[in-house]
C-alpha cells in the first residue's frame, strides 16, 4: 500500500460542523435573550469562517476569536449583549454536538487496521474531544492532533512539523493528508509536501495553482484513492 499515515480532517470531512454549529448557536442565543433564526446562524458561520481564516494567516489571537466573533454578530443584530459570556455558552453547547456525516463511518471501518488513521484539526481542545467521544469517531484513531494544544494552526509548518515528531516513524513521502480546506488542509499538506486529498463533495473548481495529489467528490473516491491507489 503506499501510504502508511492517514491525516484526516474532522469538520467537514467526517464531521458535520454545520449542524453543529447551527445547533449550538441557537442554544447560546436563546440563552442570551436572543431569538434564533436561520438568517442569525447563517450570518455569524459566515463571520466565524472569516475569523478561522484570519487565524490561519496568524492576524488574530484565538483567544481574541473566541469572543470576537459574538461582538461583530451583536454589531450586526444591532443588540448590546455580553460576548464573553456568548461565547462560553456557545462553546459550551458545541461541545456536546458531535455529528458523523454520511458515510463517514463506513469509511473509517473500511481503513481501520490497514493503515494508521490520525485527526489533525484547528479547533479548541475541549471542544473538539467532546464531540469526537459523543459521536464515536475517536476509537479509530491512532492520536488526535489539535491546534489548540499545538500552539499552532493548519497550514503552518510548525503544525505539521510537531505531528510528525508525534507519530513513530513518520516519513511524509507514505503519508496522505484527506480534507474539505483548501486553505488549511491542502495548503498544509502542499507546504510540508505531504500528499493532499481534497474532499470535495460539492464539486468546486480547484485553484490553478495548487497541484492536488487527488480530488474526491465521495467517500468512495477516498477510500479507492488509498486502497486501490487511484480511482
Amino acid at each position: 500500500m503506499k501510504y502508511q499515515t492517514l491525516l484526516f480532517d474532522a469538520d467537514g470531512t467526517l464531521l458535520d460542523f454545520l449542524r453543529s454549529e447551527a445547533e449550538a448557536l441557537k442554544e447560546a442565543l436563546t440563552a442570551n435573550g436572543i431569538a434564533p433564526s436561520e438568517d442569525i446562524v447563517a450570518l455569524y458561520s459566515g463571520i466565524n469562517d472569516s475569523l478561522w481564516k484570519m487565524l490561519e494567516r496568524g492576524e488574530i489571537l484565538k483567544d481574541v476569536l473566541k469572543y470576537r466573533r459574538f461582538e461583530l454578530l451583536f454589531d450586526s443584530l444591532d443588540v448590546k449583549k455580553d460576548a464573553n459570556k456568548m461565547a462560553r455558552d456557545y462553546m459550551t453547547a458545541l461541545s456536546t454536538k458531535g455529528y458523523l456525516l454520511d458515510g463517514a463511518e463506513e469509511l473509517c471501518k473500511k481503513l481501520y487496521g490497514k493503515v494508521k488513521l490520525y485527526i489533525v484539526t484547528n479547533g479548541i481542545e475541549f471542544i473538539q474531544r467532546g464531540r469526537y467521544a459523543r459521536c464515536g469517531i475517536d476509537k479509530y484513531f491512532e492520536q488526535i492532533f489539535i491546534s489548540d494544544v499545538i500552539g499552532y494552526e493548519k497550514p503552518s509548518g510548525k503544525y505539521f512539523e510537531y505531528v510528525a515528531e508525534h507519530i513513530d516513524g513518520f516519513d511524509p513521502s507514505k503519508a496522505l493528508i484527506i480534507g474539505d480546506s483548501l486553505t488549511s488542509d491542502m495548503r498544509g499538506g502542499l507546504n510540508y509536501s505531504i500528499d493532499t486529498c481534497w474532499y470535495n463533495p460539492k464539486g468546486k473548481a480547484c485553484p490553478e495553482d495548487m497541484k492536488l495529489t487527488y480530488i474526491a467528490k465521495s467517500f468512495d473516491e477516498v477510500s479507492r484513492f488509498i486502497l486501490n491507489g487511484d480511482i
